[in-house]
């Protein structure tokens, strides 16, 4: 189910919450989870035509644990009377925490394989869809779907609990959930699809998750490095598009209108961590993103200081995604020929066959090698192949510059 605007940022950010309450009171991850989506889509049918309710969270779950007691019709009679007071929108109860945290670490349940973990917890806590789920993971929808399915099965036959996990399981998991909350805010940052460039609920409710992580792991490293990492990159938002929605590329930013606030407080914490312990990914992307920050005009960029950071981030965590960032390093620092050249390592990555950003990035070097025909038929595939309309429209002005 997708939700429709203007409601579709409350349902996203209400999903995860709803869902674990009802995780919490019931168990059953899987059955809870269908009823959710049952709620949110009585919800975009609903909320339309009558309006938003005073209590939208309240009605959610109200909604979703009539879905479960409908599921669970057959069960004994003390289920459904159970199940049936505690979701009694009249009862006067103690307003629900805020499950979300302990919903990501349950995700992330070592019965899992890592990419399964990946999936769920977008799925479950980032509210995405699986088709955007597949566009973060790049691969193809079917796939994706089936791996959800599988591990929301396997979550329930481990018999797991809806708790925190003890404080010696937490760095078996840690990985992963910091991965997730990666890859939310990428998505909410860029969205994969859709006529917006951005969801910003979505990338500031993996700035509020990471916020939690820090506040629950203070001595972690890599916890505080995504944090700062999130908070340096968001801060970049209200200059990504002009007036009329279009993107911006960073280079033609207005610097006067990124959120000095937020990357105060990411190079704070950035300060604070690097030097402290074991060096990891994170910590590595957020200082990328400082010396972006620090730049007052794009000409001012330290350019060999990021690319020496990127060969630092190749060692600590090599990828296709990371060799693509690096090579517009190297052009920017030795010239678009190298950049190129280092290019040239990634076509035949599968990793890379169902996004348009090796295509973008071709078309960029190739532009400033002067090379307008190919740029410009490299701009064109790019356009074809992402479904987010921003970043069409963008390629597809910049091929017919050329």
């Amino acid at each position: 189910m997708t939700p429709t605007a203007p409601f579709e940022d409350l349902l996203r950010e209400l999903a995860p919450q709803v869902l674990g309450t009802l995780v919490r009171r019931h168990g059953q991850f899987d059955a809870c989870e269908d009823a959710v989506q049952e709620a949110l889509l009585a919800a975009a049918l609903q909320w339309p035509a009558e309006g938003v309710p005073d209590r939208p969270r309240s009605w959610l779950t109200t909604v979703a644990g009539r879905a479960l007691v409908d599921h669970w019709r057959n069960d004994s009679a003390r289920r459904r009377r159970e199940a049936s007071a505690a979701l009694d929108p009249t009862h006067d109860a103690p307003p629900d925490p805020d499950d979300t945290l302990v919903l990501l670490f349950l995700c992330c349940h070592p019965a899992l394989s890592p990419p399964s973990q990946l999936a769920l917890t977008l799925r479950a806590v980032g509210g995405l869809t699986t088709a955007q789920v597949s566009a973060a993971f790049l691969v193809p929808e079917a796939t994706m779907a089936q791996r959800i399915g599988r591990a929301k099965q396997r979550i329930r036959d481990a018999g797991a609990r809806f708790e925190l996990p003890a404080i010696g399981e937490r760095p078996g998991r840690l990985g992963v959930v910091l991965h997730v909350l990666y890859l939310m805010f990428n998505e909410g940052y860029t969205a994969s699809s859709g006529p917006r460039l951005d969801r910003p609920a979505l990338a500031e409710e993996a700035i509020r998750l990471a916020r939690l992580l820090h506040r629950l792991l203070p001595a972690d490293g890599e916890a505080a490095g995504l944090l700062a990492l999130l908070l340096l990159t968001h801060a970049r938002r209200a200059a990504r598009t002009d007036i009329d929605g279009s993107l911006v590329p960073l280079a033609e930013q207005r610097r006067e209108l990124w959120d000095a606030a937020a990357i105060a407080e990411g190079l704070a914490l950035l300060t604070r961590t690097l030097g402290a312990g074991p060096i990891g990914q994170y910590q590595v992307q957020a200082a990328i993103a400082a010396v972006h920050d620090e730049a007052a005009t794009a000409d001012g960029t330290d350019w060999p200081q990021i690319l020496a950071l990127y060969d630092v981030l190749v060692r600590v965590a090599p990828g296709p995604v990371v060799t693509l960032s690096r090579a517009v390093a190297l052009a920017m620092v030795h010239g678009p020929a190298a950049g190129l050249a280092a290019l040239g390592t990634l076509g035949a990555d599968d990793r890379l066959a169902h996004t348009h950003r090796l295509e973008a990035v071709r078309a960029h070097l190739l532009e400033k090698a002067g090379d307008r025909e190919a740029a410009r038929d490299c701009y064109l595939r790019a356009a074809r192949m992402t479904a987010s309309l921003p970043e069409q429209r963008y390629l597809t002005r910049r091929a017919a510059g050329l």
